[in-house]
């Protein structure tokens, strides 16, 4: 049995042309996660295709079963590849968070979808295949274990492609009820924890001095937290990581965050506005704080990538410099902004469509740089506008001089990584629009509904 695992490309992410380049990619650990649950009874070939690095033809793919992972922004094209796949008498399943958010609307385009996490219903469904009684529809069980499960199988992916393979994971979902995010809706608030011996052994076997976590938030639980960091001491690893704000709360955790080897983290600032975390249901965030814990983290050799979001119900259009500008003030050292997008299924995407302001249902841009709702304070030109000036004061060059000499933290990734992001940030009116071409595809259009 021939398998074809793939990732599609979308309007930012794709090997021509665009907006990501390597100093911003990592490669993803879904498709050689699900290479390694392959049942070995089955005596499958696997052959992973990431259209974010290579060009895919897909009038050349030959398989007997191609697995497609589909996030909302490059759900387009994975049913346009699904849609020209099944023409040839290819079987094509898909999952990812798109299909696990609105599995109906992925359905018509495959043969079979995977809702939720993988791990035991990609082993039935290519059972049942191989039998020749696949179903429809594989549904996740709330009580999955990651326990004990097969290391990634990372040397099936192109490592050219990437700044890093060494990827790592140690739970998935988030406790927090944020309204933007896809995790309560598509996964539940209840975290599925490895056990950190698991974590320790794939990263002993997988070994690289520099690591990254992608777990969405790594103090889920403290007591884990703090057996997962003391684990890594003897590691002697630098590893990037995400958590939220509440870690500087904790003076003893951050002490051993930065004991275990901890170079940076990803915090959601969202908002310098205190009513709009309250309406995000993030209210553990303080702006009041947001300097402080930048301090902080500089004192203890921890740089930081502070996520703030654009186009929240409280935002006017004085917001976008007043966030650049902070950013700039404290020495941030990695500001990232985003368009809030309410991608389908979330409680956002429910309250802002019983409002009547979704703008376009067109899931290619919904990619959290595409406006697609319309903003209360002010219009969706507007949005886009300030979003994008935000970003080019920020990695301006004297502004990333300025940050960098602030942050006092001497790391040569810093450049690379704001050198990616200034790239990013001078090109984004490059990419806000939907009429690009896809291989041999018809262009897409922008579609409203």
């Amino acid at each position: 049995m021939k398998i074809i695992l793939l990732s599609p490309k979308g309007p930012l992410y794709r090997h021509r042309g665009g907006i990501f380049k390597k100093n911003l990619r990592y490669a993803p650990l879904t498709l050689t996660t699900l290479a390694a649950l392959i049942p070995p009874e089955l005596n499958a070939s696997v052959e992973i295709l990431d259209e974010g690095i290579e060009d895919v033809d897909v009038e050349r793919i030959q398989a007997d079963l191609v697995g497609i992972t589909a996030t909302t922004g490059n759900s387009v094209r994975a049913y346009e590849l699904a849609d020209r796949l099944r023409a040839r008498n290819i079987p094509v399943v898909m999952g990812g968070p798109h299909v696990t958010l609105v599995p109906d609307d992925a359905q018509p385009h495959v043969d079979s979808v995977v809702v939720g996490y993988a791990e035991d219903t990609w082993p039935e469904l290519l059972r049942d295949f191989a039998a020749g009684q696949m179903k429809p529809r594989y549904t996740m069980s709330p009580d999955l274990s990651l326990a004990n499960r097969p290391f990634p199988k990372r040397e099936l992916v192109k490592k050219h492609g990437y700044i890093t393979t060494h990827v790592f994971e140690s739970q998935r979902s988030c406790i927090h009820y944020c309204e933007f995010c896809v995790a309560p809706t598509a996964w539940g608030n209840k975290p599925f924890y490895k056990p950190v011996e698991d974590v320790i052994a794939d990263i002993k076997q997988h070994y690289d001095r520099r690591i990254l976590f992608i777990d969405l938030n790594l103090i889920n639980d403290r007591d884990y937290a703090a057996r997962l960091f003391e684990a890594l001491i003897s590691l002697k690893v630098d590893w990037f990581g995400l958590t939220t704000t509440l870690l500087n709360r904790d003076k003893e955790l951050l002490k051993l965050t930065a004991r275990s080897g901890c170079s940076g983290l990803l915090m959601g600032f969202e908002s310098i506005r205190r009513d709009n975390q309250k309406l995000m249901k993030k209210g553990f965030n303080t702006p009041d704080e947001y300097r402080a814990i930048t301090d902080e983290l500089h004192q203890y050799g921890i740089t930081l990538m502070a996520c703030f979001t654009f186009g929240l119900d409280n935002d006017t259009t004085d917001v976008f410099m007043e966030t650049a500008r902070f950013a700039v003030e404290a020495s941030i050292d990695l500001p990232r902004y985003a368009i809030v997008t309410p991608f389908p299924g979330t409680a956002l995407y429910k309250r802002l469509e019983a409002e009547g302001r979704i703008l376009t249902k067109n899931w290619e841009l919904y990619d959290a740089q595409h406006v697609v709702f319309q903003p209360k304070l002010m219009t969706p030109e507007e949005l886009y506008a300030g979003h994008e000036k935000a970003w080019k004061y920020t990695y301006s060059i004297p502004n990333m001089t300025r940050r960098f000499l602030g942050s006092r933290i001497q790391v040569p990734v810093w450049w690379v990584t704001n050198i990616g992001y200034r790239f990013y940030a001078n090109h984004l009116k490059d990419f806000y629009n939907c009429d690009w071409i896809m291989g041999q595809l018809t262009p897409v259009k922008a579609a409203t509904d």
